[in-house]
């Protein structure tokens, strides 16, 4: 019992000394040996931290000159979209024409019109917009006879017109400025009057009559365009010249911005609503306070309002217009044209992208103020037939029925007509 306790006492001092050797700290040069190294592995990673940095920065440089580049190729993009780099991009040209044949007693054949736009885009803000058009192929000047020591010139049968040219520019996003030669905001074809736009092969007697379509004039315009679908133009311009002479007929009081006499300008405004999809509702009042210019004291003022609706649904269509003048003055009084009258409604129909049939009545008296017959009627039907959305055949008849002492002009018409 003894020796077995004097062996476990051995036994466990062995053990306790076993295990302190095992705990014994190294030695100094296992210490300096071991920071040698983690030094080194420092140096190592700050190396590496610092080329990382490195590249991060130059990706940093790359990328914010990138932006730089993409930058001023933006700008260099506006200019060209705002400016032009020349005509080709800045400088547009179009136009339309159409021939007619005309049948019955007149039976001819007649290149109505020939017009060229041209147009130019200074930048975002600022256009310029024109419209030179010939009537009747050519012109010509004849020289027929002597008279009394001169020599007559007689000039058949067309003419050379400049029916726009004007400066546009944008004020805000919804207010643009207007000035020069410009087709007036009145009616349903005074200012879109391309052969494709349209029914009949000839322009409604209406509006050619009555308003006059189409009429130009010289002056400044100012105009409105709303996202609830409302617009206006107030337009301030050279008037209408007739007199006596003429009977105080509107149409042949237009001056065409040619040496105009400009003693009494006219005054145009229109109120549009075209908020719902195919509909436009219009309204447009003018006022002139001598129509003769001065010049014939039988002459005073005048009124013109016009009213208009356009609706297309689904193959359907229909326009329907009214317009009156009222003149002042003892001259249209004496010759009935104080009141000039008419109006018209057209129903339509597209059966096609290519097929389109139309109905129009259409009445019109310039000379309303006699109370005697004097009122046009007439009844046309027709057919367009588009060949592309911008060239059309067309095929009308016109049914009239003409006042006391005038002729019926009764006749088939047939068109083509373009635009580009």
């Amino acid at each position: 019992m003894k020796s077995r306790t004097i062996v476990a006492v051995v036994c466990a001092a062995l053990s306790i000394g076993s295990a302190q050797a095992q705990e014994t700290p190294p030695d100094t040069a296992e210490l300096w040996r071991l920071l040698q190294q983690q030094q080194a592995e420092i140096k190592a990673l700050q190396k590496e931290l610092a080329q990382t940095r490195s590249r991060v920065a130059e990706t940093q440089s790359g990328v914010a000159e990138n932006r730089e580049r993409v930058a001023a190729t933006g700008e260099t993009l506006d200019q060209v979209v705002d400016q032009g780099s020349g005509a080709e991009s800045a400088t547009h040209l179009g136009g339309y024409g159409e021939m007619h044949y005309n049948g019955g007693d007149k039976d001819e054949i007649d290149f109505h019109r020939f017009v060229l736009f041209a147009g130019h885009q200074f930048n975002d803000r600022t256009r310029f917009y024109s419209e030179l058009e010939v009537e009747h192929a050519f012109l010509e000047t004849t020289e027929v006879a002597f008279e009394d020591g001169g020599l007559e010139v007689e000039r058949t049968p067309g003419e050379l017109e400049l029916e726009q040219a004007y400066v546009e520019y944008d004020l805000n996003a919804t207010l643009t400025a207007r000035g020069g030669v410009f087709l007036l905001p009145v009616g349903i074809i005074n200012e879109t009057h391309e052969p494709p736009t349209f029914y009949g092969v000839e322009r409604n007697p209406v509006e050619k009559n009555i308003i006059p379509a189409t009429w130009w004039e010289g002056g400044a315009m100012l105009s409105g365009r709303y996202s609830n679908g409302f617009s206006f133009d107030l337009a301030a311009h050279s008037g209408l010249k007739t007199d006596s002479e003429d009977r105080f007929l509107v149409r042949k009081g237009r001056q065409k911005v040619a040496e105009a006499s400009a003693k009494d300008p006219a005054f145009t405004s229109r109120l549009r609503y075209a908020g719902i999809p195919g509909l436009e509702l219009a309204a447009s009042f003018q006022y002139q306070t001598d129509i003769s210019q001065g010049a014939d004291p039988a002459g005073d003022s005048a009124t013109l309002f016009e009213g208009h609706a356009v609706y297309n649904t689904g193959a359907f269509g229909l326009r329907a217009l009214y317009a009156r003048w009222d003149l002042d003055g003892a001259g249209p009084k004496a010759f009935g044209t104080d009141e000039q009258v008419g109006w018209y409604v057209e129903p339509s129909y597209r059966f096609s992208d290519q097929i389109g049939v139309f109905a129009r009545f259409n009445q019109w008296d310039n000379v309303r103020g006699d109370r005697l017959d004097s009122e046009y009627q007439q009844f046309d039907l027709g057919l367009n037939y588009w060949l592309h959305d911008d060239v059309v055949l067309k095929v009308d008849y016109q049914f009239q029925n003409a006042p006391q002492g005038k002729t019926d002009d009764d006749r088939i018409n047939l068109g083509i007509g373009y635009r580009f």
